[in-house]
């Protein structure tokens, strides 16, 4: 791969980039100078209002469309995305699912999607990324969720918990050219179904008293872009939940 332009921080690769906490993340990298290459599912209107927001910023983006469920080609993914500005210098793994599900109640359709996007979509783009470009970032999004045991979550809990042991396995086989890190958010984007009460409820849990917002995420991102003395790390950002007991969440809310 070709060297990136001196003075440019690079390209960087967001998988589910189109929407939510990847949409910001993206945002984020582009404001430091990156361009960006957004992969997105079916989102393909949010993304490519995503591309017109990131190009306002004075960078580059393209959009590559992907089925990381059903049609996962991590090296196609990576060598089409380093192609674009001839190199790429951070992978971030944003694209995820999200199932609730006790291990009683978790079907072989729930387990394999969450398996399948959560955790083998990143282990082969990262293997890809570090074939291919040999030196740079990658990023993994993890959940808060890892510090607890929440077995209504069964099949994507566990997706997320192998997917912050593997980003520790990466950081010491892929190092010293390549820096593996993770980001573990709390409440930041509640979905929408989810009623105030339960949000206060939730709040009530977190040691800060308030949620946070993707600029907290953004910025967490950022710190483990420069500080290039930083591996193998969870950055767990949740105002502390994730240092309570047990943690709430939908499953086991009483009210409404």
């Amino acid at each position: 791969m070709e060297k990136e332009k001196q003075g440019s921080p690079g390209a960087a690769l967001v998988t589910g980039g189109a929407i939510r906490l990847g949409r910001s993340l993206a945002l984020g990298l582009a404001r430091k100078g990156y361009n960006i290459v957004l992969h997105y599912n079916n989102s393909e209107s949010e993304a490519q209002k995503t591309r017109e927001e990131i190009r306002g910023l004075g960078v580059s983006c393209e959009l590559i469309q992907m089925n990381l469920a059903s049609g996962l080609n991590g090296e196609s993914l990576i060598q089409r995305a380093a192609e674009i500005f001839g190199g790429l210098s951070v992978l971030v793994n944003s694209a995820s699912v999200y199932d609730g599900g006790t291990i009683a109640g978790t079907t072989e359709e729930i387990f394999d999607r969450n398996i399948q996007v959560n955790l083998k979509a990143p282990f082969f783009l990262a293997r890809a990324f570090r074939n291919l470009a040999g030196s740079g970032n990658i990023i993994n999004i993890l959940d808060n969720k890892i510090s607890f045991n929440q077995y209504h979550y069964a099949a994507y809990l566990l997706s997320k918990k192998t997917l912050a042991e593997f980003t520790v396995l990466a950081a010491l086989e892929f190092a010293p050219t390549i820096r593996v890190n993770g980001i573990a958010p709390g409440v930041i984007l509640p979905a929408a179904v989810r009623s105030e009460s339960y949000l206060s409820w939730r709040v009530e849990a977190i040691p800060l008293k308030r949620k946070g917002d993707t600029e907290n995420i953004v910025k967490a991102l950022h710190y483990l872009l420069d500080n290039d003395f930083v591996s193998g790390q969870i950055l767990t950002v949740d105002g502390a939940e994730g240092k309570t007991s047990v943690g709430r969440n939908a499953e086991s809310y009483q009210g409404d």
